[in-house]
């Protein structure tokens, strides 16, 4: 079963992660997610696929954007959700999913289940 990868080039756990699957030649499919958002939608599914209940478990709350938006006092999992669809860098990267399932590749070596 092939895997995808919501990638970030930019980021070196991301880029580890790639390489980690590209070594182990399994057939992947890359989504530059900050090029091509993902929907509401698609970010309900990959938390239902990454058993995470609370949309906060996916988002950088580092990023300046975070702060910004006044994120760390919302409560409502539609608005965190809604936030991370509108400004897709608030997204934790990366994500691999194979078939049902999803992990986060941090630290990369999570992935090697999947492998």
């Amino acid at each position: 079963m092939s895997l995808k990868i919501y990638h970030n080039p930019r980021c070196s756990k991301s880029r580890q992660t790639l390489n980690m699957i590209e070594e182990a030649g399994s057939p992947v499919e890359v989504r530059l997610y900050l090029d091509e958002p993902l929907s509401a939608a698609e970010i309900k599914e990959l938390l239902e696929k990454l058993n995470l209940t609370d949309a906060r478990a996916l988002m950088r709350r580092t990023e300046a954007i975070y702060k910004e938006l006044g994120l760390k006092s919302e409560t409502d999992q539609a608005a965190l959700i809604k936030a991370m669809a509108k400004h897709p860098k608030l997204i934790e990267r990366p994500i691999v999913v194979k078939g049902n399932a999803a992990i986060l590749g941090r630290p990369p070596e999570n992935v090697q289940k999947f492998l």
